[in-house]
């Protein structure tokens, strides 16, 4: 089994991300043993992207970044200005993500979280045609910058557009340098054979996020990890596993995310157990 790096999204602790929290969490979050911090944009500015550059190469961490499709931002169904808008956003989050050396900004580029609407199949091709366009400007823009847009299904509860790997890879068609990001928690609502998903989306996999069944600690569940890891292997992917998970003491992202309850004994110990199950499953080296 493939070893490979380890990563904690902030938003187990804090959201917004601000320089100031990231100054707190990054020395932890390095001091327990991981490889790098996931750093979530949700709204530019937030956060200083030369000043995470330097405080992150100072502590060794590498970094990944995570795009956020908030109310307001879309690429389908919607008018000319939102999608302009959005677009000016996720080029913006590409630049963050240059800054600190992260190879993808990951999330639901299409969609803002939470907006379903019923479709017929003609309606799903025209919009998953509209995606492409509309994304395409992006890409291009992370190409010249070294960044892929890695686009995530979610489920069903979050998005009626993109919830399993085979409609992003029908989505995604016309954009063969576009990749994926497989969230394990989605993939374990929406897909009948998780490890046979991962090995469909093969070379487009370019960036994974892991949690317990419940948002929790990896491994504190009833997900087949071995089976996952492998599946990864015979993917391809060599690169992160990143542990997101959520806080519920901010209203708003509790809300979104539905944490109403405590998820382990600490938001510290998602961290950190889950880090210790992922070391456990690959080869010591």
């Amino acid at each position: 089994m493939t070893s490979r790096p380890i990563g904690v999204n902030t938003w187990v602790w804090t959201s917004p991300l601000t320089d100031e929290s990231l100054r707190r969490l990054a020395p932890r979050v390095r001091d327990w043993g991981f490889d790098l911090i996931e750093l979530p944009v949700e709204h530019l500015g937030d956060w200083d992207p030369q000043a995470a550059a330097r405080l992150l190469a100072d502590l060794g961490l590498g970094a990944t970044v995570t795009l956020v499709m908030g109310e307001g931002s879309e690429l389908v169904a919607t008018d000319a200005e939102t999608v302009r808008a959005t677009q000016d956003y996720l080029r913006g989050v590409v630049d963050a993500a240059h800054a600190v050396g992260s190879p993808v900004i990951a999330g639901p580029a299409y969609a803002s979280v939470g907006r379903t609407w019923r479709m017929g199949e003609e309606e799903r091709r025209r919009c998953y045609a509209e995606l492409a366009e509309n994304l395409a400007p992006v890409a291009e823009h992370g190409r010249q910058a070294g960044v892929r847009i890695a686009v995530e299904p979610l489920n069903r509860y979050e998005t009626s557009l993109l919830n399993t790997v085979d409609q992003a890879l029908e989505a995604l068609a016309a954009l063969p340098d576009v990749g994926l990001l497989l969230d394990v928690y989605h993939l374990n609502i929406e897909e009948r054979d998780v490890p046979a998903a991962i090995r469909r989306a093969g070379s487009r996999i370019a960036h994974v996020q892991v949690c317990a069944n419940d948002r929790g600690a990896p491994g504190a569940d009833h997900l087949p990890w071995p089976q996952i890891l492998a599946a990864l292997d015979d993917a391809g992917y060599t690169g992160p596993l990143c542990i997101e998970s959520f806080t519920g003491e901010n209203e708003t992202i509790a809300t979104a995310a539905s944490i109403w309850r405590p998820l382990a004994v600490t938001q510290d110990a998602i961290a950190v157990d889950g880090l210790a199950h992922l070391k456990g499953l690959m080869p010591r080296s």
